[in-house]
């Protein structure tokens, strides 16, 4: 069966990119989270959640999760997880010329230069209260007349060392000026650019897609179940995770406390086919633009990509399939590091620039995983015996029949295409 209102066509509302850009603005580094989960996301699912659902919170982390069935340990869980932390650089030391030197985590030193940043500084005379300074820039070099040779023909790059932010500072007693601020070793920064529509139809850009996608995702497809009357047989856990940076910390957390049945986690993907040197020579031709992508490999349960993909093939939904090993590289392995029993997977949109200042995706591709994801939750929720459904049908290729070679034969379509065209010749 097949659509005619397909949202994942169409560009995507205002009020619904309003919504994903508030939630992608919102100031979460690693280990500073809450003002995406609670600032953006908790409200949010507060406004349209039904009476009995009810949102978990926790002691060691600022991750949130909305459950549809609370308490209810006899019916088949399904945890859909975000993950809300951004990768973050943080103040080293201060120099006695005012510049502050700091760690840049998990960015390119290359990325950075030249770009605006915001520094959250904690009070030291009122400890968990928090000032933002603006208007830094990060820097290397100062200016090309400064760099060696090598720098400038590109045969020598920049050094993480060397990156540090500028506040302007002058005068005398420069290193005071920034004590005199607050700011000390540890203090988090993070780009300051929120995203916006891009030149090309249904594309966007900006800092930190990576992953305030998946948490907006995560976030719409509550909602579309929720006004769908939500659920019968699937407890739904919509999460929100936190250190998935890190290690996937955060997500262990909320999978070894709730113990769901089925895991999908859901991040941004890379678009290889832009990647410069790389397209399809060495990795599969995942492309912005073209749907939302589903982990298929080692660590990825077929049980559950085969209803997330019998869903999407049904309603017409675009899905390409993404290779992975050993590790989805997101929090569909939170399961799994969490010792606890669920089929996972991972689904995604491929974007390119991943953990830069100018991170792009695709408003349709994050529509497809939205309406993708919300028709699979339905779909689980129509079987009979979900439980019994995942014990007795894990794939058996000893069972797999004989496939003999096709020839030149051509898919009848082409086949349709080509005599269609001999005909118009004639």
């Amino acid at each position: 069966m097949s659509e005619t209102n397909k949202p994942w066509a169409q560009p995507m509302p205002e009020q619904q990119f309003t919504l994903m850009r508030d939630i992608l603005a919102a100031p979460s580094p690693i280990g500073l989270e809450a003002a995406m989960t609670y600032g953006v996301l908790k409200p949010h699912f507060d406004s349209f959640a039904p009476d009995g659902w009810h949102t978990h919170q926790f002691k060691g982390n600022a991750g949130i999760v909305l459950d549809t069935h609370p308490g209810r340990d006899d019916m088949f869980k399904v945890m859909i997880i975000g993950h809300a932390d951004k990768i973050r650089m943080q103040v080293r030391s201060i120099g006695e010329d005012g510049k502050i030197w700091i760690n840049t985590d998990s960015f390119l030193p290359t990325v950075l230069i030249g770009h605006e940043v915001k520094l959250f500084s904690e009070d030291p005379q009122a400890p968990g209260s928090y000032r933002v300074i603006e208007g830094g820039t990060v820097e290397a070099l100062g200016a090309i007349h400064f760099s060696d040779p090598a720098v400038r023909s590109g045969d020598k790059g920049i050094k993480k060392e060397q990156i540090y932010l500028d506040l302007q500072i002058h005068g005398d007693n420069k290193k005071q000026q920034v004590l005199n601020l607050g700011v000390r070793p540890g203090d988090s920064i993070i780009f300051d650019r929120p995203i916006r529509p891009g030149f090309s139809p249904d594309t966007f850009y900006g800092a930190y897609l990576d992953n305030g996608l998946g948490c907006f995702v995560t976030a719409e497809v509550a909602r579309l179940i929720a006004e769908a009357g939500g659920t019968e047989n699937v407890r739904v856990l919509f999460a929100i995770a936190t250190y998935e940076e890190i290690g996937r910390f955060g997500s262990r957390v909320l999978a070894g406390e709730l113990k769901p049945d089925a895991l999908i986690g859901v991040d941004v993907n890379h678009d290889y086919v832009a990647a410069p040197g790389i397209g399809d020579k060495r990795m599969q031709t995942l492309e912005m633009g073209k749907g939302f992508t589903m982990s298929v490999g080692a660590i990825a349960s077929e049980q559950l990509n085969r209803v997330i993909s019998a869903t999407a093939t049904e309603h017409d939904i675009p899905l390409q399939r993404d290779i992975v090993g050993a590790d989805t590289g997101t929090d569909g392995m939170a399961g799994v590091l969490a010792s606890v029993d669920c089929a996972a997977t991972s689904i995604g949109f491929p974007i390119r620039n991943m953990h830069t200042i100018s991170e792009t995706g695709n408003t349709q591709d994050v529509l497809a995983a939205i309406h993708g994801l919300t028709r699979t939750l339905q779909a689980l929720d129509a079987l009979p015996d979900l439980q019994r459904e995942f014990l007795d049908n894990h794939p058996r290729l000893d069972q797999a029949g004989p496939l003999s070679h096709q020839g030149s034969a051509k898919p009848e379509k082409e086949m349709g295409e080509t005599a269609e065209a001999k005909s118009s010749d004639t």
